[in-house]
């Protein structure tokens, strides 16, 4: 697949903490342009504090994320969020919702018109332009936000939890088509979820986090599990099984951790 915008991701030797409570502990990884990465862990094990640390929301204590070999220092350049709670100005017609951010590098109005209805359309929104965020479900306006984020054609795509807030029928096919739109844009992206079978549904890679600190506690190249089974259909395959079981036991134990430690912090 020819890749049209995809960055490469670096951490390197992490740390963060909020006053004295240390959140993540020397985390490090990389991804490699057009790798699709799930990370899973625990609540309140830092995945979100970590891709906002990508994003450039927060800045690391010590260490550093990079993208294309440039350190993150800020919110801006390329790349996009997609958020669990969609996100979009009520106040904004569903086309100006999208070109927003446009405006905001610079892109003149007609492009950004056009670009607007381009993904809408890839979205299956295509005549909803003119209609406004509250008269949508949440599965539009969900793809509303994925239209929005594709839109400004980031190199690298950050997922928080974005099917968190749909019902079981919109968050499969919302997972189908993001997975579509990812796979065909060539985007590198990252998608932090507690779901273990999205992560290993829809994803590459996936990063298993530790109990707080959050450290990275398994690394697990799945396309050497899912050999010659297709996207569609290898949830079925022994290979599956072996893999879920595998990381299932890690999060367990992880999940169990926490647990473990919030009693005895409520016990002191």
């Amino acid at each position: 697949m020819t890749r049209f915008n995809a960055g490469s991701v670096k951490v390197e030797n992490a740390y963060f903490a909020y006053g004295s409570k240390l959140i993540l502990e020397d985390i490090s990884f990389e991804i490699e342009p057009g790798q699709f990465v799930a990370i899973i862990g625990p609540s309140g094990c830092g995945k979100s504090t970590l891709l906002k640390i990508v994003q450039g929301l927060l800045s690391p204590n010590f260490g550093k994320a990079e993208i294309d070999g440039e350190v993150v220092d800020g919110p801006y350049g390329d790349r996009a969020m997609i958020f669990q709670h969609f996100a979009l100005l009520p106040w904004l017609t569903v086309l100006k919702n999208i070109s927003l951010s446009l405006k905001y590098q610079g892109t003149p109005e007609l492009d950004r018109i056009d670009a607007a209805r381009k993904y809408l359309k890839l979205v299956g929104l295509d005549g909803s332009e003119e209609l406004y965020p509250q008269q949508l479900s949440g599965g539009m306006q969900q793809r509303v936000g994925i239209a929005r984020a594709f839109a400004s054609e980031p190199s690298v795509l950050l997922l928080d939890e974005p099917f968190g807030a749909l019902d079981a029928q919109n968050a499969e096919i919302m997972r189908e088509e993001l997975s579509r739109m990812v796979r065909h844009e060539g985007k590198t992206a990252i998608m932090v979820t507690h779901n273990l079978d999205e992560a290993l549904g829809l994803t590459d890679r996936v990063l298993v986090m530790g109990a707080r600190p959050g450290v990275i506690a398994e690394d697990v190249q799945i396309g050497s599990y899912r050999g010659s089974w297709s996207d569609h259909d290898w949830s079925g395959s022994n290979e599956y099984r072996d893999l879920r079981e595998r990381l299932w036991s890690v999060l367990r134990n992880e999940v169990l951790r926490t647990q473990k430690a919030e009693v005895q912090g409520a016990e002191s």
